[in-house]
This record gives structure tokens, sequence and C-alpha cells, in this order.
């Protein structure tokens, strides 16, 4: 069977998107599959066409002239609809599987139908709600709608639709998608990428400020709805609690300079760490400092129907992790055996619930081994991947 993934972007950056996209790939190439990936006008990163990366193929769509949104989208869609026509031609896939926002769906489908392919297209998060996550739209906007309109036009058009978890699911079932036809391939990780965790380097720990410390730790791209201003303004009332709390971030993004002069102004500005954007090669280090991983997203739509990656990695590196209580973080944490759950929003919450968790170092151990348990079991990719099967079988005739 050849698969075709149409995409926004993916390796060599690094993202999480990104990292989903080679966990499935390999996993396909490991049945025997051929496997290929058209990414589309949005991947920035220089590379010749097609170029492979981590022994998988990638052929790229060249960026069209900017424009207005939305000319610029316009635009886009078709420059990715244009070279996927070609690499249809070219390479003849057994099937399409395209990959949100739904641009990606808009450039396959005309070709899907035009080829008679089959096209399954995967959600991971509603473009709509991205956009108001990231701070780009407003629910309830015009643009807002009309991306919704988009997003359910493109979810009806395609012969199958994956998300990455059951709010997505019940989302899309309530605007009249028949549930027969959503499948549910859960964000995973790769098992055989965490043995024992490292261990921390006491000389690095000195360097940050860190040693001697309680260390909570966020890991991670800095949005709005990643809550990260609540998570420093509880820092006051941890350290009353835990004198010996401190705050790592690691990262960057939107509101960085916004959080930066949060926690200047502080009155526990001195255990309050940025470590700025680090390699990807170097961030097990400042997980080895870390005790807790704290995810205090805030309550809206985006949050409530999407399941985060990066609790799951923490798990599966045998961290424990503390985060608020939305419907994303409910589908992967159980609260008091696999991590601990806050109420969304509420600094005073955050820290009870760290400080509380801290105090109980009896816990860590258990609830480590029960995390880890949990994704080993349900959250691996290695039997994720196979959700698929079945799907792509029924549509190709293919084995």
């Amino acid at each position: 069977m050849r698969i075709l993934h149409v995409l926004d972007h993916g390796l060599p950056m690094h993202s999480g998107y990104a990292f989903r996209t080679r966990a499935i790939v390999k996993a396909q190439m490991a049945r025997g599959w051929e496997v290929a990936c058209l990414t589309g006008p949005r991947h920035t990163a220089d590379g010749p066409d097609p170029q492979v990366a981590d022994g998988i193929v990638f052929h790229r769509t060249s960026a069209p002239p900017s424009a207005p949104s939305p000319l610029r989208e316009w635009r886009e869609v078709q420059a990715h609809r244009r070279r996927l026509e070609a690499l249809v031609r070219d390479w003849r896939p057994d099937l399409l599987h395209a990959h949100s926002p739904v641009l990606t769906a808009l450039a396959a489908l005309p070709v899907a139908r035009r080829h008679r392919l089959p096209l399954v297209y995967e959600i991971r998060a509603f473009w709509e709600d991205a956009a108001v996550g990231n701070g780009t739209g407003r629910e309830g906007s015009v643009r807002y709608r009309l991306t919704r309109l988009a997003e359910t036009r493109a979810a009806r058009r395609a012969d199958a639709v994956a998300v990455i978890c059951e709010g997505l699911r019940g989302d899309l079932v309530g605007r009249g998608i028949h549930e027969d036809k959503v499948l549910v391939s859960p964000n995973g990780v790769d098992m055989d990428l965490f043995g024992e965790p490292p261990q921390a380097d006491p000389e690095f720990a000195r360097r940050l400020g860190l040693d001697d410390s309680e260390t909570i730790g966020f890991i991670g791209s800095f949005y709005d709805y990643e809550g990260l201003d609540d998570l420093i303004a509880a820092m006051p009332r941890l350290v009353d609690l835990r004198p010996k709390a401190r705050l790592l971030l690691v990262g960057g993004g939107p509101i960085e300079a916004d959080l930066r002069a949060q926690a200047a102004a502080s009155p526990v500005a001195e255990r309050i760490r940025f470590a700025g954007r680090v390699p990807h090669a170097e961030v097990e280090l400042y997980y080895a400092l870390v005790d807790i991983l704290a995810y205090p997203r805030k309550a809206m739509r985006l949050t409530e129907l999407v399941t985060p990656l990066k609790p799951l990695e923490a798990m599966a590196q045998r961290k424990l992790v503390a985060a608020s209580d939305v419907g994303g973080h409910r589908e992967l944490i159980e609260d008091g055996v696999t991590g601990t759950l806050f109420a969304p929003g509420d600094p005073a919450a955050i820290a009870d619930a760290l400080a509380g968790l801290l105090e109980r170092r009896d816990l860590w151990e258990p609830r480590r081994a029960a995390a880890r348990a949990f994704v080993e079991r349900e959250r691996n990719w290695s039997s994720n991947i196979s959700n698929y099967v079945p799907v792509y079988q029924r549509l190709t005739g293919k084995s």
C-alpha cells in the first residue's frame, strides 16, 4: 500500500505536530507500507525537494507570493494543490491522508476526487479554535464562523476522519458527521525513546540557581492558553507554603515578553527562572532538574477539546505531572492516580495542589509508576497506529 501524507509542515522542523507525523509514518513504514509526505507552503525550514529526514521522504511546496488574508490562504491552497497534483501523477499513491489545518484538506479534496483516491482527513485541533488560543482570532467572529464551516464541510467530504481525542470526535458528531466515519487515534509517545530518565546534573542545577530546590517546570511553547501567567501568579503562595520552591520555564513564544515582565514584578522574582529556547538535544538536561511538570492550561474550547502531547512525554519519563482540570487533560490524567488536577485559572488552587504534592513524597514513586504504565498500555504509538489499519484497508481494498 502506498500512503501519501499531506501536511502543513514536517521534519526537520521541531514541533508536536512534526513529531506526531514522524511517529505515524515510521510505524507505517515498519508495517512494510510505502509512505511519503508533502508539506505545505508554511513549512519554513531550508532544505532540498525532496528531502530525507529521519528516513522519511518529504516533498515540499514552494511558498506563493505574500498577500493579505484571505488571499494569502487562497494562494497557499492553490500552490499546495498544484504540487500535490504533480506528485500524485508521479508517485501514484493508493490513499491520501491530509492532516489539519483545514487548508491541507482544501488542497487535497479536489485532487483526491480527480484521481479517484480515498482521502482520510485528520484533525488535530480545529483551526478556528487554535486561532483563538494563539491570540490571532476571536470566537464568534466572521472569520471564526467561516473557518468552522470549512472544517465541517471538509469532514463531510472526506472518506474518513481521524481525530486525536474524544473531545474532537464528540464535537464533529454534534455537527452531523456520522460517528462511524470518525476514528480516534490518540496522541502517543514512542516508548523506545524513553528508557531510564537521566539523573540531574548538580553543576547544571547550580548554574541555574536550582540546587537544593523543589523545582516546578514547564517545557514548551508560551501561548496564552497555556496559563503560564496563572502559574507565575501562584508562586508567591507556593513559596510561602514550600520555601524551597522554584519555577523553571523552558521555551518561548508570543507572550514571552509579558511573562518575563510579570515574573520580574513578582515578590518572588528571584525564584523564577527563564531558560529560553534550548536545542532539542539538550531538553533532557532540563527535564532532569524538574520535580513536577505543571500544565496550567486555561479553560476554553481549545483546551476542553484537545489533548496535549507534553504531559504524555513527561509521564513516559516518569515525571510527576500536575495540570488544570480541563477536558483535554482529563482524557490523559486520572486525578490522584497518574497525576494531579487543579482548578483552571486559579493561582491559589495551583499553589495548593503543587504544595500538597511536594509534601507527600511517599506518593511520588507509585504515581510515577502508574503514569508510566498508563502511557505504555494506552498511549504507545506502536499500538495507536493500528487504529488506522482497518480504515485504510476498507478504503483501498489493500492490506
